[in-house]
């Protein structure tokens, strides 16, 4: 890595820091697709975050001269960024997803599923909002997914399932966040192994599913995330198999449920090809989420339970 010089000598309004910033995470090549695409953006989360200041501010705002001791905290943290390799929302302890504020730490995955925007579509017309009162967040990390979601659906309760008791430790500080506990559980349980008796309207999840050659090839920053949330086998099928062939008991009659794969995508579709599966196309980028009926996983269920693979279990 080249070596960089952190000397911000001359160096004196916010636009300026957030140049200077994108200038240094291009010259050290760090990757981004944890909620920024570009390294301006990335450096103006950094910047905004050591300000306390909002994402949007008035022009006026960017030529604002910095104090000597905020010119120290926003070098910090761009050196951390470039040492370390973390992340954005790491270093700042927070992303935002559907419009929503969420904490997050390296026990966690850094939101950024396609599935806000279904959320924005309230699910429609896979659900009938109105009705829905009870949703499964499964594999749910931070919570984001299930938490944002009840903005979709006035009437309903979220339980919000995942296997590490870290993540679940931050998913309930986003539940307390927002005063959410009568309407979110956080549960701890083995995908559907502690949810026995309990059945949903809508089941979404955005489960482990990169596969070995791609874990293998992650750019460093996505290295920073826990292993646990991205890799499920050669394939990156393991736990998607045994979503499938579990969610009818947990559905409800006219229930749904909604996966996100990525681009394991293509071994779905190989392994899948009888499944009426059906593939969302986003406005905003993203790929591989599929949703299904109950009654159409049923038709299939002995041809699911068959193909389980033997790790998943």
């Amino acid at each position: 890595m080249t070596n960089l010089n952190y000397q911000y000598d001359g160096l004196e309004t916010i636009i300026d820091f957030v140049r200077w910033g994108g200038s240094l995470f291009n010259q050290a090549n760090l990757f981004f697709g944890h909620g920024t695409d570009n390294a301006f953006d990335e450096s103006k989360v950094l910047v905004f975050h050591a300000l306390k200041l909002p994402w949007e501010v008035p022009k006026n705002y960017w030529l604002a001269r910095l104090t000597v001791l905020e010119k120290q905290s926003v070098t910090e943290l761009f050196r951390m960024r470039v040492e370390t390799r973390k992340p954005a929302a790491y270093l700042t302890g927070e992303a935002w997803f559907s419009g929503i504020r969420f904490k997050v730490n390296e026990s966690t995955l850094v939101p950024r599923s396609p599935i806000a925007e279904l959320i924005a579509q309230r699910y429609e017309p896979w659900v009938n909002p109105d009705s829905v009162t009870d949703v499964l967040d499964l594999c749910t990390g931070s919570g984001c997914i299930g938490i944002a979601s009840l903005q979709a659906f006035p009437n309903a309760q979220v339980d919000l399932v995942d296997i590490s008791s870290d993540a679940l430790a931050v998913a309930q500080q986003n539940i307390d966040l927002y005063s959410l506990q009568g309407f979110a559980h956080a549960i701890e349980s083995d995908l559907f192994s502690a949810l026995e008796g309990k059945q949903y309207d809508l089941i979404v999840s955005n489960p482990p599913y990169v596969d070995k050659i791609e874990m293998d090839a992650l750019p460093a920053e996505f290295q920073q995330e826990p292993r646990l949330g991205l890799e499920a086998g050669h394939d990156g099928l393991d736990l998607v198999r045994k979503i499938l062939a579990e969610a009818p008991r947990y559905l409800k009659d006219d229930g749904v449920l909604i996966v996100e794969v990525g681009v394991s995508q293509f071994y779905m579709e190989s392994e899948y090809p009888e499944l009426p599966l059906y593939w969302f196309d986003f406005e905003h980028g993203g790929e591989g989420v599929f949703a299904i009926q109950k009654s159409e996983l049923e038709l299939f269920q002995t041809l699911l339970n068959e193909r389980v693979s033997p790790i998943a279990l």
